[in-house]
């Protein structure tokens, strides 16, 4: 059966394990980074970090700051639209019995713009050297020997969970209920569209421009190619150079 995770920001800490637990399953290399006067670092996914802990903070009216942290990671789209605007067959694979979204090394092979344009959470990345797209493939090869992906092995908080799709859908409706007697505004993020489905305690977007998705998910490969993506995606784009 389809598998699916449920993260709960409510219960992270931003220790930054899954996020060191991912790099080091996938053996990828250190990045170069600098102090950006921030706790988010990198500043942004990259090929060589695919699980990315967001921070951000914000004061309300009266001076008190609260911190918000969101764990960053591909979707796992039931109806991938990055799969729906690829024009190379067998780049981009749907795994029928876990429900992951899998990028081949034909991926080099894809119009990078297309396929980043596509997704409404701004995931996919373009390793320069080998000029395959690249994202979070689910630690398929863990998930198929039975093993939690390493981003939730290495969680010490309980923030982040796995098993079948029905059972993580039951968790997060349970602890939505919990959590809402203490933030009103809490919510699941596309919980019907996604494999990998947040709860966040306040509004989306004060976690992460693209925590939820904005307008269709499911763009034509001729849309995306007029320029019919999400004006905000567009413009995050500019903005980061």
């Amino acid at each position: 059966m389809p598998k699916a995770f449920f993260i709960d920001t409510t219960k992270c800490t931003a220790c930054r394990g899954c996020q060191v637990g991912c790099k080091e399953w996938k053996n990828l290399p250190a990045v170069p980074t600098k102090q950006t006067g921030t706790h988010q670092n990198p500043p942004d996914l990259n090929p060589f970090n695919l699980k990315l802990v967001r921070f951000s903070e914000h004061m309300d009216k009266n001076g008190v700051v609260s911190w918000y942290f969101f764990p960053d990671q591909c979707r796992h789209c039931l109806e991938a639209p990055c799969k729906q605007a690829s024009s190379v067959e067998g780049s981009i694979l749907h795994d029928e019995a876990t429900g992951a979204v899998i990028y081949t090394e034909k991926t080099a092979q894809e119009d990078f713009e297309v396929i980043h344009g596509a997704c409404p959470y701004d995931i996919p990345r373009l390793n320069p050297a080998t000029k395959q797209i690249v994202k979070c493939d689910m630690c398929i090869d863990r998930v198929r020997a039975n093993l939690l992906p390493m981003c939730v092995k290495s969680c010490a908080m309980g923030a982040m969970n796995f098993g079948e799709r029905a059972d993580m859908l039951k968790m997060a409706a349970d602890r939505l209920a919990s959590v809402r007697k203490r933030f009103p505004k809490a919510q699941l993020c596309n919980p019907d569209d996604v494999a990998v489905i947040f709860l966040v305690a306040d509004e989306p977007k004060k976690y992460h421009a693209f925590a939820v998705a904005e307008g269709p998910q499911l763009l034509t490969r001729k849309q995306v190619l007029a320029g019919l993506a999400s004006p905000l995606r567009r413009a995050a784009r500019t903005l980061r150079g």
